[in-house]
C-alpha cells in the first residue's frame, strides 16, 4: 500500500484527532499533523481543504469564520457530537488494525 493510500484512508481520523483539543484553522491542522508525525504525514491545501469541506458537510466538524486585527480571516473547525463519536470509532478501528498488523507482519512499536 502506498503512503498516499494510507494517508487518504486516515485523513479524517487525523483531522478529528488534531481538533479534539480545541478548534483550529486549516493551516494549523496541517502543520500539527506534520509536526506530530515527525514530517512523515503532510497535507497540502489541494487535499486538506476539500477533506475539511466534506467532513463539515457530513456533520463531523463545524467551521466558523474568525477575523483578528492585522490578520486575514480564517475558518476554525471544531468537533461536533457526531465527530466525537466518529473519532472514538476511528480509534477503536485503528487500534484493532494496528494490533493485527503487529501479529501478522511482526511489527514492533518504537
Amino acid at each position: 500500500m502506498a503512503n498516499h493510500e494510507i494517508k487518504k484512508g486516515s485523513a479524517a481520523f487525523l483531522i478529528l484527532a488534531v481538533i479534539e483539543e480545541r478548534p483550529r484553522h486549516g493551516y494549523d491542522i496541517s502543520r500539527l499533523i506534520e509536526s506530530r508525525s515527525g514530517g512523515t504525514l503532510r497535507f497540502h491545501v489541494a487535499s486538506l481543504y476539500p477533506t475539511l469541506y466534506r467532513m463539515e458537510k457530513r456533520g463531523l466538524i463545524a467551521g466558523r469564520w474568525v477575523e483578528k486585527a492585522g490578520q486575514r480571516r480564517r475558518r476554525y473547525y471544531r468537533l461536533t457530537p457526531a465527530g466525537k463519536a466518529a473519532l472514538a470509532e476511528h480509534r477503536t478501528n485503528w487500534e484493532t488494525f494496528i494490533l493485527a498488523l503487529k501479529r501478522v507482519a511482526g511489527l514492533r512499536t518504537a
